[in-house]
């Protein structure tokens, strides 16, 4: 099958890393339908491909400013529930592929643009980037970016956020557990390119897969049905190929040979 043509965005490969670059700098890489459309499809994409590791970059002024709030003036609620269950399925997208996902961060994201962030498995971000749901400061609380970032920060801070509107700095929520990394802005490459490549250069990727699956299924359910959730993911994970090459490469102190790929 020939790769979807993008308008709004750019798919490129080098190895075993795949990039996803937004690529409407004029709108600040707004989320309209369009885009989100987009970036749906080039997630189902990359999941499909060979690759170990997917970024997701941006260009231009912004990371992503969000919802265009001009495409929701005179919205009906059809059409609203219409442009939110598209955003949901983004979302959905990013967490059900079974590459590891990083977002490169390089300047702001917020409202719709900071929840996309938030979905992403892995963040690392410029240290001037910066981070907000912002909703409320032009009438619509940030219902779903608020689902996503509450995930990552926990219930004040993520509260704390929704209701000032407020932007948080990369090195702020390094400290939230919102991104994993702040560094300088002339680091950022060199920083994705060096986790990326501490992902994709060792272990299995079907067990890494198996793993992402399972973080997603078991974060929001209790402690009881989680572990039975992972009890039997991991007893599934034991017997496996790749599980197996990796125990007898421990015992006879050999490097292991992975073979299953992460859609296998």
């Amino acid at each position: 099958m020939a790769p979807q043509m993008y308008e709004q965005l750019a798919i490129g490969y080098d190895g075993a890393i795949a990039t996803i670059t937004l690529d409407n700098p004029g709108k600040r890489n707004a989320l309209s339908e369009s885009m989100m459309q987009e970036i749906t499809a080039a997630f189902h994409e990359v999941g499909a491909s060979d690759a170990l590791v997917v970024v997701l970059a941006a260009n231009g002024p912004a990371f992503s400013a969000g919802h265009n709030l001009a495409d929701l003036v005179g919205i009906t609620l059809p059409q609203a529930r219409k442009l939110f269950g598209v955003c949901v399925d983004m979302i959905e997208a990013i967490q059900g592929i079974p590459q590891p996902v990083i977002a490169k961060v390089h300047a702001v994201a917020a409202a719709g643009g900071c929840q996309l962030v938030a979905s992403c498995d892995l963040v690392v971000a410029a240290d001037s980037a910066s981070f907000s749901i912002p909703g409320i400061k032009r009438g619509l609380f940030c219902h779903t970016p608020l689902v996503a970032v509450s995930r990552n920060v926990g219930a004040k801070r993520a509260l704390e956020m929704a209701f000032t509107g407020d932007p948080v700095p990369a090195v702020t929520a390094a400290e939230w557990g919102l991104i994993n990394y702040a560094v300088p802005l002339a680091e950022l490459d060199a920083a994705v390119e060096a986790l990326a490549h501490r992902i994709s250069d060792d272990g299995s990727p079907y067990a890494r897969a198996m793993g992402k699956k399972l973080f997603y299924d078991q974060i929001g359910v209790t402690q009881d049905s989680a572990y039975d959730l992972a009890a039997e993911v991991v007893a599934l994970n034991a017997v496996l190929p790749d599980a197996q090459e990796g125990f007898a490469s421990f015992v006879e102190k050999r490097k292991p040979v992975y073979r299953m790929p992460p859609n296998g």
